[in-house]
C-alpha cells in the first residue's frame, strides 16, 4: 500500500494581490515543477503550527494565517498519495528567500496557469483561478 502523507501549503498573497509560487528543485521529489510552499505534517502537530514551521524553515520569514481550509486535496502519485491541505496566508516579518527550492515568483490569480505546476495543487491553483 502506498504512504498517505499529509502536507500543508501555503497560498501567500500580497499586497499586489499576487500569489507567491515556489520551484520546486531538481533535488526534490517531483522536480522543476511548481508548487505552493509548505511541507509535511509532522505525528505530533496540527496543520497549522507545521504550516508556520515550514514557511520559516523554507522561505524564512514568518507567515499569519487570514482563513480556514483554502482547499483539500488528495492525490496519488507513482510512488505515494499526498493530501494537500491549502491555506491563504500573508507575511508579517521578513521577506520570502528559498533555501530549498529553486526560485520564487510572485504571479497575478489570472497568470497562475502559464506555470507548470505539481499535479496536487493544480486543483488549489484552479480554484484561485475562478476565485476573482
Amino acid at each position: 500500500m502506498k504512504k498517505l502523507v499529509k502536507v500543508v501549503a501555503a497560498i501567500i498573497e500580497n499586497e499586489s494581490n499576487e500569489i507567491l509560487c515556489a520551484l520546486r528543485s531538481p533535488k526534490m521529489s517531483i522536480p522543476n515543477m511548481w508548487e505552493f510552499p509548505g511541507g509535511k505534517v509532522e505525528s505530533n502537530e496540527d496543520i497549522y503550527s507545521a504550516l508556520v514551521r515550514e514557511i520559516d524553515e523554507e522561505l524564512a520569514c514568518k507567515i499569519e494565517m487570514t482563513n480556514e481550509i483554502f482547499n483539500d486535496n488528495t492525490h496519488e502519485y507513482e510512488t505515494f498519495i499526498i493530501n494537500l491541505i491549502s491555506i491563504k496566508c500573508k507575511v508579517v516579518e521578513g521577506t520570502p528567500t528559498p533555501s530549498e527550492h529553486s526560485k520564487l515568483i510572485w504571479l497575478k490569480r489570472e497568470n497562475l496557469e502559464s506555470l507548470k505546476w505539481a499535479p496536487a495543487d493544480i486543483p488549489a491553483v484552479e480554484q484561485l483561478i475562478s476565485e476573482k
